[in-house]
């Protein structure tokens, strides 16, 4: 049996955008740069770390899945445990925790590892975004063959029936909802809208038929790095996620809740992960690095990149910007899709219902563009853009090069260190899920063209001090 149950934690995605023009009164008040406009900033709660890492990683925060030794008789035991767990999370594959029901049946669940942890050059990153997640086939089509296993061998009705209920639940109203075109891309914009559209949005309660209506697209996403949140004033990369990060974090949750009881314990708990998050920092780059060239690139970047992008460094700043579809250029689909059907009607489920009570409410608010992202670690964040079409920061600073489709092997040491991000190969058209095709609608590769004006050198040395980041 496959793995079945790839879901999701909202969380923001990644865009990386530069060559603005920041500008300065006589009075020292700061001037965003032309096509763009400042995110506020929002006071967050705070939390202990070492409570939050355990927390995120063998917490209840959903408390709904498959009974625990059907698990195993299906995958068998993960004994490389990278998490560092005891118990039965030691055997438990690191996108999973084994929990326990409310009823106490020991049940494995998915957690927010599913999309926020990943592998590079075979080491296993918390925080660096799963860009390899396949969401192009229907995930619900297993449910019978789990509920055949849960029947067989424990019976329904049974306490261990009743603990994977919820999980059943949702997975069935969420699997035909949440497919993409291609592998490697996120669903969470959709997948968050599906379980808004099962609950009711004061209580929670699971509703059977969904009461918003769901349309088929899925706008597809990339997974940005956690550890870029602590630098940020909005967590999506298209700036509407304002107000309690924490809030943002949990709505996880809903794929498993019975209600808002279970929301408001978890509720309490978010902060310590998010105090969690705000500790990581990116990794390493692990190549070779032409010293010679880096103050050159960082001469260019400056001049640049930076007036969006930030400076790094002892007494490095960013900016928190956001900039306008018509400055970027980039695919608008995902921008604009919040003044659209559902979107629209899963923001004002979201601002006005249990989420965006005060105190420690939060709010989705529209905006025209995307962030420019932080940087930090950007080397090992490839794809590139906030949708992942394009595969190496060379492509991306060179927009004539980006490949219309392009294929990669999705092994975590398949990894170009002179363009920087994935090796992949452009077969000229979409031959299998595994080849990314632009001319999809949301798919699109287009904008951010500021690097166009460098020079072959220029963006040689660009790239070189990139990998400092």
């Amino acid at each position: 049996m496959r793995k079945f149950f790839l879901f999701v934690l909202i969380c923001g995605f990644v865009l990386f955008i530069s060559n603005c023009k920041k500008e300065t009164k006589d009075d020292n008040t700061y001037i965003p740069p032309a096509g763009t406009s400042v995110i506020p900033s929002s006071a967050q709660r705070t939390g202990n770390a070492a409570t939050g890492y355990t927390y995120l990683t063998q917490g209840n925060y959903l408390n709904s899945g498959v009974p625990y030794n059907v698990y195993i008789s299906a995958y068998g035991a993960d004994n490389a445990n990278v998490l560092n767990r005891a118990g039965d999370n030691a055997v438990v594959a690191p996108g999973f925790t084994a929990v326990d029901a409310p009823n106490g049946v020991r049940v494995v669940a998915p957690n927010c590892m599913q999309c926020h942890a990943s592998s590079i050059n075979g080491n296993y990153i918390v925080g660096l975004g799963n860009a390899g997640g396949n969401f192009t086939s229907d995930q619900s089509s297993l449910v019978p063959l789990i509920d055949f296993a849960v029947t067989s061998t424990y019976g329904n009705p049974s306490n261990e029936w009743t603990a994977y209920e919820p999980f059943r639940k949702a997975t069935l109203a969420i699997g035909s909802k949440v497919i993409t075109k291609v592998i490697g891309v996120n669903v969470a914009d959709k997948l968050a809208a599906v379980l808004a559209a099962h609950r009711d949005p004061q209580t929670l309660a699971w509703i059977d038929n969904a009461a918003i209506t769901i349309p088929d697209e899925v706008i597809p996403t990339d997974v940005p790095a956690w550890w870029l949140l602590k630098r940020k004033n909005a967590m999506f990369f298209n700036a509407m996620g304002r107000g309690d990060y924490s809030r943002y974090l949990m709505a996880s949750s809903l794929l498993t809740m019975v209600d808002s009881s279970k929301a408001n314990e978890v509720n309490q708990k978010f902060p310590d992960i998010l105090a969690y998050i705000n500790t990581l920092q990116p990794p390493a780059y692990p190549g070779t690095i032409n010293t010679a060239l880096v103050e050159q690139g960082k001469t260019i970047f400056n001049n640049t990149c930076s007036k969006c992008h930030g400076t790094y460094g002892s007494g490095g700043t960013y900016p928190n910007l956001l900039v306008e579809l018509s400055t970027v250029g980039t695919d608008p689909k995902l921008s604009s899709a919040y003044d659209q059907s559902i979107y629209n009607v899963f923001k004002d489920w979201f601002n006005n219902g249990w989420f965006g009570k005060n105190p420690n409410g939060a709010k989705l608010v529209t905006g025209n563009g995307y962030v420019a992202q932080p940087l930090d670690g950007i080397w090992a964040t490839a794809p590139y853009l906030h949708n992942g079409s394009v595969p190496t920061l060379e492509d991306l600073l060179n927009s004539s090069q980006r490949p219309a489709y392009w294929k990669r092997t999705f092994v975590d040491n398949d990894y170009n260190y002179t363009k920087l991000g994935w090796n992949y190969t452009s077969p000229g058209s979409k031959i299998d899920n595994f080849t990314y095709d632009v001319s999809l609608s949301g798919y699109g590769n287009q904008g951010h063209t500021f690097g166009d004006g460098l020079t072959a050198d220029q963006r040689t040395a660009l790239i070189e001090y990139l990998k400092t980041l």
